[in-house]
């Protein structure tokens, strides 16, 4: 008789075989239906209410995902894609859930009737290669030559990833807002120089861009209100340096044996001060900005000579500053006179705006402006933070669409079109790829099945309308929401960068195909901690 082996700790949970990957696959489309509703323009919004009791209404798939905290293991490689999908491309978050949902979907069947994952995943391989290829074929390469052209193309491209969002009708205000934004920005496009404020109160429409650096008032002292709040090319100084004076330390002891003395040390503190204030009047400073806290002597000594500080200044609000009017952030004001040129700053106007209920300092007219900020009104504080979300998917979209010129039609024209390739594909192919790549072609028409859905649309009788155009070569003939119809999304401007398409399909592959190849989990069980020495002693175990 064998002996029995145990090499697992106790209470490891393991389970393995058929049964294993098909659990795993229902898990995967839990967390799919979970997001299927908020697919498209007219998808529906999630409420989530944290642990902490904060509500966010999100129809971002990406933000749903990553708030629902889903602990199955497998569902978790959903999550992973569609947090890789918003960092790279920034839009495709949910179409890339759903495909791979409907892709585990379809391969259930077969995983069912007995056939080997390893052969569904090597035709999934060769499948999704041939639909990039594809893609890269039909993409429209749209000539960034004109100037106006091109700003109409990363418009458009804009006006459809927000079209989805809460924002949907003031997507044409918002597309110019994001596409000047973008192209306020240096070559190498760095996300974090745009900066995004908020300001609750107003209308939508009463959010403005600003080509430079916006920020809130600062925490101010007494003599504050007394300093000019308009200045016209200024000299701008950055520092990193504390402008008051500093309590002594805790426990601090001095001993002294007369008053003078105590008087010279008292003296010494304030003429530190007053010598590094002075250093800066003399340099032609009229801004000045620190990380650290300005005091209210410094405050009302600035006052006095018609300059502006705020103390406490946000770090990346303090770099893109530096950005936009040029200088460095310095941490000593010693021979500032003879460096100006090169530490200083400057900008066309400064000045200090009321926004709704909040104060913003306001820099504009950069001379190396590579740099914006958004402010945003609106209603709600919930309201405001899915605005932002939205905004970020079209700023990700547009700087794609600045690198990469090539376009497809959104609206699942893509999608049939893919899924028509594929299945004539399927039919030269010989043995058991071919139900495979048949299945895969299928799986692609979830995309425009669901903005049906979403919208209230006979999905079956549309989709039977886009595989009759798609049969004649209308390769981009998509969903019409507005219409209840199918149409040449191409000329009606649902335009979105081939890239997204690439990296979501990519994505939602390579996830199904790592959860097809799982065929066994293995749960350890959460050590119980040790009672301590003390405790035992104690007999509090």
């Amino acid at each position: 008789m064998q002996p029995m082996i145990i090499i697992l700790k106790d209470g490891t949970d393991s389970a393995q075989g058929k049964s294993q990957v098909l659990s795993n696959i229902s898990a995967c489309q839990a967390v799919a239906e979970a997001i299927r509703t908020t697919l498209g323009p007219r998808g529906m919004d999630k409420l989530i209410v944290d642990n902490r009791g904060k509500a966010t209404i999100s129809n971002d798939g990406a933000t749903i995902l990553k708030l629902l905290e889903v602990i199955h293991p497998a569902a978790r490689t959903l999550v992973d894609i569609a947090k890789s999908q918003d960092a790279e491309v920034g839009d495709g978050t949910t179409s890339v859930v759903l495909l791979t949902g409907e892709l585990l979907k379809n391969a259930r069947t077969f995983i069912e009737d007995g056939m080997h994952p390893t052969i569904i995943i090597r035709a999934i391989r060769k499948a999704t290669a041939l639909a990039i290829k594809k893609i890269k074929e039909i993409a429209v390469n749209v000539k960034a030559d004109d100037a106006k052209e091109h700003r109409a193309l990363l418009e458009k491209c804009a006006q459809t990833t927000l079209s989805s969002k809460l924002i949907a009708r003031q997507r044409e205000f918002f597309s110019k807002m994001v596409v000047d934004a973008v192209l306020m920005l240096d070559e190498l496009l760095p996300l974090n120089m745009i900066g995004i404020k908020k300001v609750t109160g107003g209308s939508l429409e009463e959010s403005r861009i600003v080509a430079g650096v916006a920020f809130k008032k600062t925490f101010s002292y007494a003599g504050f209100e007394m300093q000019q709040k308009k200045l016209l090319k200024p000299q701008i100084a950055l520092l990193n340096i504390e402008l008051e004076l500093k309590a002594e330390r805790d426990n601090a002891e001095i001993r002294l044996d007369n008053v003078t003395e105590y008087q010279k040390i008292v003296d010494a503190e304030w003429s530190i001060l007053y010598n590094k204030l002075d250093k800066l009047h003399k340099a032609g400073v009229k801004v000045v900005l620190s990380k650290l806290p300005i005091g209210d002597v410094a405050t009302q000594y600035f006052a006095d000579r018609d300059m502006f500080c705020a103390g406490r200044v946000q770090e990346d609000d303090l770099r893109r500053t530096q950005k936009a009017c040029g200088g460095a952030i310095i941490t000593t004001v010693e021979n500032l006179e003879d460096q100006s040129q090169q530490v200083l700053g400057t900008c066309e106007v400064f000045e200090e705006m009321q926004i709704g209920s909040e104060r913003y300092n306001l820099f504009s007219g950069c001379p190396k402006a590579k740099t914006a900020t958004m402010i945003l009104r609106g209603g709600a504080e919930q309201f405001i933070d899915e605005v932002e979300r939205s905004l970020h998917d079209a700023i990700m979209i547009v700087r794609r669409a600045v690198k990469n010129d090539s376009i497809v039609a959104g609206g699942g024209a893509i999608e049939m079109a893919l899924s028509r390739t594929l299945r004539d594909y399927s039919r030269t192919v010989p043995g058991k790829e071919q139900l495979i790549i048949a299945a895969y072609a299928k799986s692609f028409e979830v995309i425009p099945r669901q903005l049906c859905e979403n919208a209230g649309f006979d999905a079956t009788n549309i989709l039977n309308k886009l595989r009759q155009k798609h049969t004649e070569n209308n390769i981009w003939f998509g969903v019409d929401i507005l219409h209840e119809d199918v149409t040449d999304n191409l000329a009606a401007a649902v335009w979105e960068p081939a890239v997204v398409k690439i990296n979501a399909i990519t994505a939602a592959s390579e996830a199904a195909c790592l959860i097809l190849s799982v065929d066994e989990t293995i749960k350890v069980p959460k050590s119980s901690a040790e009672p301590s020495n003390a405790a035992k002693a104690m007999n509090m175990d």
